[in-house]
């Protein structure tokens, strides 16, 4: 589906800040955040302010809310084990139905790691990724393998576009991979048309999959402060589409909408949507996006929700205003506040997903977010409604391994993890101690 020449690109040379940032944590148990209250928005800290330098650690601290600062629980110890290096910025994994895993890497890569086990044999996949934008934050970012693989072979990416250097959009992709493994061939593009910057900043993009089989994408706003709050453009959004036909499912919450573009909203008003995870059971979506130099976020989505970023301060504001809440409810009363914010730092919280199965025992639910400027994991426990009840930073993972970034659940129940430092990255897994 081709919406191109509805959205065209905006060229932003600014780096994020919560995405430039250093490893950054080296064993903080500080403060862990709150839930932001639902009725005032938590408030940036201004531009025009002397700047001050970010402490050696990074904390996960706290913001005034209603309700306090959230209870802490002490994780069971975590086995981390490297499975294999010499990535580069793996962006995520999928697993194969023959117990292997198929990696995507930033500069525009496939890597697939067989055995998961430490020593994996990990080979370089074939593929053209001559049209490949690869700058800043953008590249060869999210894949999701289809759920009939074992006999389609088909997976789908979310990459930058930019032949010949120049950038156009982000693309939903879908690709096969040949039988022994070898090499990968584009099989079509699923979804064009999602805006992108010159400067790679704010692409977004993870692509995860539904309980009921839909394809959710979360995008960037490219930092481009009309992007979040406009229904027709895809940045700054959550997405809804068939994973087949790359269109517009029909009961999405503006299906009906006369711009084509609109149609494909499930939630609005992000910043940069890295992490998509959906609860096992209830089948509720968890988001994690970037916040500006405070407050990132874990958000659970509504249909049709809008999540109160905007940059353009009701497009009162020229450029991209990067003091406006991440959540401004004064703005959008009805706006979704998060269930959890950072607070007074931002951890650059990237990819998401629940812990499930006995050999997670008292983990068995939880919900794990990585962050790349923190260099954590962060576990969130949550209640039956999907509140959150307890937060914990796992110690085995807190700045030991540098910024991580992929995190997904295995078929042999163990998580499995990237760093993202940019060079000799790692594929890690993580069990509980006591595991067998």
């Amino acid at each position: 589906m081709n919406l191109l020449r509805a959205l065209t690109p905006v060229l932003v040379v600014a780096l994020a800040a919560g995405c430039s940032g250093g490893p950054g944590d080296q064993g903080d148990q500080g403060n862990l955040g709150t839930v932001p209250p639902a009725g005032r928005p938590s408030l940036a800290p201004s531009a025009t302010a002397s700047p001050t330098s970010p402490p050696a650690s990074l904390p996960v601290p706290t913001v005034p809310a209603v309700g306090g600062e959230p209870a802490r629980f002490s994780p069971p110890a975590l086995r981390v084990e490297v499975i294999t290096r010499g990535l580069e910025h793996g962006w995520d994994i999928g697993f194969l139905p023959d117990g292997s895993a198929l990696i995507s890497e930033r500069p525009g890569r496939f890597t697939l790691v067989r055995q998961l086990r430490p020593g994996a044999r990990a080979t370089r996949v074939s593929a053209d990724f001559s049209d490949l934008f690869a700058r800043g934050e953008g590249g060869l970012m999210g894949l999701v393998v289809h759920p009939d693989f074992a006999s389609s072979r088909l997976f789908t990416t979310c990459q930058n576009h930019g032949p010949g250097g120049r950038a156009i959009d982000i693309r939903l992709v879908t690709w096969r991979l040949a039988g022994d493994g070898g090499s990968a061939t584009r099989v079509r593009d699923l979804l064009t048309g999602l805006p992108t910057a010159g400067s790679g900043r704010h692409s977004g993009c993870r692509p995860s999959i539904a309980a009921d089989g839909a394809l959710l994408v979360g995008t960037g706003d490219t930092a481009d402060g009309a992007l979040p709050q406009d229904r027709t453009s895809l940045g700054g959004k959550v997405l809804r589409l068939n994973l087949t036909t790359g269109e517009p499912l029909p009961d999405n919450p503006f299906a009906a909408a006369a711009q084509p573009a609109e149609r494909y909203v499930y939630t609005y008003g992000h910043r940069n949507v890295q992490g998509v995870a959906v609860r096992p059971g209830s089948g509720q979506v968890y988001t994690a996006e970037h916040g500006p130099r405070v407050n990132d976020e874990v958000n659970v989505l509504r249909a049709g929700g809008n999540y109160g970023w905007d940059p353009s301060r009701g497009g009162t504001a020229g450029g991209y205003d990067e003091d406006v809440p991440m959540t401004d409810l004064d703005r959008f009363p009805d706006a979704v506040p998060a269930i959890w914010q950072t607070g007074q730092t931002t951890q650059a919280l990237c990819a998401a997903t629940f812990l499930t199965g006995s050999l997670w025992g008292e983990l068995d639910g939880a919900l794990v977010v990585t962050a790349l400027r923190g260099a954590k994991l962060v576990l969130l426990r949550l209640d039956a409604a999907g509140a959150l009840a307890a937060i914990a930073i796992p110690p085995e993972t807190n700045g030991e391994y540098g910024r991580l970034r992929a995190a997904r659940l295995g078929p042999d129940g163990a998580l499995y993890v990237t760093t993202t430092n940019g060079s000799d990255d790692a594929l890690l897994r993580i069990t509980p101690e006591a595991a067998p």
